[in-house]
C-alpha cells in the first residue's frame, strides 16, 4: 500500500497502527517498515522468529488494533467484547479502544426525562388545536351553521363577517363550523369545500391568489390521477369482455381513451403559480380557472382579514366577492374574521356592501366562563391530580383581566404546568401560575418592542436613557433633545417634536410607557414619562436591530437634556 506519513515523522505502513504515546510499540512498528525485505519484529516482543505473514494468518487485524493499542503490558486487564468501543481518533487518524466502564453515567437529557410528566396532551392547550366542543360559542356556532347550510344544497351561501376581540374563540368555531360542513358534505356526497387562509402571514392579493390556486389546482390534479386509475380499469375489462362496457358510461374503448386524452391535456395545464414573478392578472385567471374547474361550492375563510385591508387595500376581497357573476360550474362564498369592528369602514361601498351580508359578533368572556374552558381543556392535557384547586381560576382571573381572553388564559395554563415539569413538581401550584404571568408578560413586551418601527424605538431608546441616568419626571423636551441626537448619530431622519409627541402617545396605548399630561402653570403643560416595562430587557431587545446597536457609547447624549 502507499506509505502514509508517520506524525511522529517516519513512514508507517500497514503494521504501524499502534498510538503515538505507546513508544514500544512505536519501535516495533518502525522497525517493520524500514524495507519490504525486512521481517516485522513479533508484536509480543518476542525473538521474531514469527514472520509478518504468520501474523496475519494467525490473528485479525481487529486483534492487532487492540494488542498495539494497549501494548506489551501482560498486566494489561482482560476487556470483554461488550466493554471496548472501537473508534478512530480524528486528528491522529489512529484506531483506539476505549473501556466503557461508566455505563452510569448520564447523559445531557437523561435528568430531565426522569422526572414524572405532567401533560398528558399538551397540544390541547396550544391555539392551533380545534375542540371537539367549545363551551359558550353554542349561539354563534348555530348561527354560522344556519348560514353555511345553503351549501350542502348546491347554493351560494351568505357572506359572513365575524368580529370580535383577540381570543373570543372566533376562529376556532369557524374551524369547527368548517369541519362539520365537510364532514357532512362528504356523507351527503355534495361537493363543499373550505379553504383557510391566515391573512397576517398571506397579506397581499398576489399571495392570496396563488396560495388559492395551488391549493385547487393541487385537489385538480388529484381528481384527475382518480380518474384516470378508473378508465384504466374500465379499459381493461372492456379490453377483456366487451360486454363489460354497458357497466360504463362510455360506448367504446376509443371513447374511453378519448376520455383519458382529455385528462392528460386537462393535467399538462395545472401550471402551480410561484409565490412571485407572475403580473397579478394571470394568477388571478389561474385561481379562476382552478376553481371553475368542476362543480362544487367553496367557502374561503379569510382570517385577520383586516391585516390584508391594510397592507393591500380591498381589491382582492373585490375580485372574490364579484367571482360568482362570473363562474359557470363553482359558487364562492367569504367567511371573514376580524379583531377590528371598524376595519369596513375603509372598504369600497359596493365591497363592504356585498361581503358583510351577515355579521356575527363574538363577546368576551367572563371568569366564569374561562374557568369552564380551562376546566374542559386541562381534563385532556394533564394527568389526573397534575392540577392543584386554586390554578384554573388563577388562570381565569388573570386573563378576564385581559378582555376575557380564552388565548391568553390556555397560554397561562400551559406555561405553568411547563415551569412545574421543568422544576420537575410533582403537582402545577399558584406559585406556577404567578411565574408563568410574568414570563408571559415579558415575552409579550419583548414582542412589541421587537416589532416598533424605527422611530419609536430611537424615542424609546431615548426615554431608556433618561431613566437609567436617573431622571426623574421625564418630560418631551428632553425625549426630544436625546431623539435628534440618536438620529444625527445613526443618520435617521429627525422627525417634528409634535410627531415625537405622537410616537409617545402610542408607546402609551401599547403599555410600555406611561405619559401623564400634567399643568406647568404659566408655562402651559406638558407630559409626564415613565417606563412601564424592565428597562434592561427592553433596552437589549432595541439593542438588537442593527440600527441602535452601532451607537458603541449613548451616554454622552444624555448631556443632551441640559441644552437649551
Amino acid at each position: 500500500m502507499d506509505e502514509e506519513e508517520n506524525p511522529r515523522g517516519g513512514a508507517r505502513g500497514e503494521a504501524g497502527n499502534s498510538t503515538p504515546d505507546d513508544g514500544g510499540a512505536d519501535a516495533d512498528a518502525d522497525a517493520g517498515t524500514d524495507t519490504d525485505d525486512t521481517p516485522s519484529n513479533d508484536a509480543s516482543g518476542g525473538d521474531g522468529s514469527a514472520d509478518s505473514s504468520a501474523v496475519e494468518d494467525d490473528v485479525s487485524p481487529e486483534d492487532i488494533d487492540i494488542q498495539a493499542s494497549i501494548g506489551p503490558d501482560a498486566d494489561a486487564p482482560d476487556a470483554s467484547d461488550e466493554d471496548l468501543d472501537q473508534h478512530k481518533d480524528p486528528d491522529v487518524g489512529l484506531d483506539k479502544v476505549v473501556l466503557n466502564d461508566d455505563e452510569g453515567s448520564k447523559g445531557l437529557f437523561d435528568d430531565l426525562l426522569a422526572g414524572e410528566p405532567i401533560f398528558e396532551n399538551k397540544e390541547v392547550l396550544r391555539p392551533s388545536y380545534t375542540p371537539h366542543e367549545l363551551p359558550h360559542r353554542t349561539d354563534q356556532i348555530n348561527q354560522m351553521a344556519t348560514i353555511l347550510v345553503s351549501a350542502l344544497r348546491g347554493e351560494t351561501p351568505s357572506n359572513i363577517l365575524i368580529y370580535g376581540k383577540t381570543g373570543t374563540g372566533k376562529t376556532a368555531s369557524a374551524k369547527f363550523v368548517s369541519q362539520e360542513l365537510e364532514s357532512t358534505s362528504q356523507k351527503y356526497d355534495v361537493p363543499c369545500e373550505v379553504e383557510y387562509i391566515n391573512c397576517e402571514v398571506t397579506d397581499t392579493q398576489y399571495r392570496v391568489l396563488a396560495q388559492l390556486a395551488n391549493k385547487f389546482i393541487e385537489k385538480n390534479v388529484e381528481r384527475i390521477e382518480a380518474e384516470q386509475e378508473r378508465l384504466d380499469e374500465m379499459r381493461t375489462r372492456a379490453t377483456e369482455d366487451p360486454n363489460a362496457l354497458e357497466e360504463t358510461p362510455y360506448d367504446s374503448i376509443a371513447e374511453i381513451d378519448e376520455r383519458a386524452a382529455e385528462l392528460d391535456d386537462d393535467a399538462d395545464e395545472m401550471e402551480t403559480v410561484p409565490m412571485t414573478g407572475w403580473p397579478t392578472d394571470r394568477v388571478y385567471t389561474t385561481f379562476f380557472d382552478a376553481v371553475d374547474y368542476k362543480e362544487r361550492v367553496v367557502v374561503i375563510m379569510l382570517d385577520e382579514i383586516d391585516k390584508l385591508v391594510e397592507k393591500s387595500g380591498d381589491d382582492t376581497l373585490y375580485n372574490l366577492s364579484r367571482m360568482n357573476s362570473e363562474l359557470d360550474n363553482s359558487r364562492i362564498s367569504i367567511m371573514g374574521i376580524s379583531n377590528d369592528l371598524k376595519f369596513t369602514d375603509f372598504l369600497d361601498p359596493r365591497v363592504k356592501s356585498s361581503l358583510g351580508e351577515e355579521e356575527i359578533v363574538f363577546p368576551p368572556y367572563d371568569a366564569n366562563q374561562l374557568r369552564d374552558i380551562l376546566q374542559h381543556r386541562a381534563d385532556v392535557a394533564f394527568k389526573p391530580g397534575a392540577l392543584t384547586d386554586d390554578v384554573i381560576p388563577l388562570c381565569a382571573a388573570f386573563a378576564a383581566q385581559e378582555h376575557g381572553d380564552a388565548r391568553r388564559a390556555l397560554d397561562l395554563l400551559r406555561t405553568a404546568g411547563e415551569l412545574a415539569e421543568r422544576g420537575q413538581a410533582d403537582t402545577v401550584e399558584e406559585a406556577h401560575v404567578r411565574q408563568a404571568q410574568d414570563k408571559i408578560e415579558l415575552d409579550r413586551v419583548v414582542e412589541v418592542v421587537r416589532t416598533l418601527p424605527t422611530q419609536s424605538k430611537i424615542v424609546l431608546f431615548a426615554i431608556i436613557l433618561l431613566e437609567k441616568n436617573g431622571v426623574r419626571n421625564i418630560n418631551t423636551g428632553e425625549v426630544f433633545n436625546i431623539y435628534k441626537r440618536l438620529c444625527e448619530e445613526i443618520d435617521a431622519d429627525v422627525l417634528t417634536q409634535r410627531r415625537v409627541t405622537d410616537l409617545i402617545s402610542e408607546l402609551d396605548m401599547l403599555g410600555i410607557v406611561n405619559a401623564v399630561v400634567v399643568s406647568k402653570g404659566r408655562y402651559g403643560r406638558t407630559k409626564e414619562i415613565s417606563l412601564s416595562v424592565p428597562i434592561d430587557e427592553t433596552e437589549a431587545v432595541l439593542l438588537t436591530d442593527s440600527r441602535l446597536g452601532d451607537i458603541e457609547s449613548a451616554q454622552p447624549f444624555v448631556q443632551a437634556r441640559f441644552d437649551n
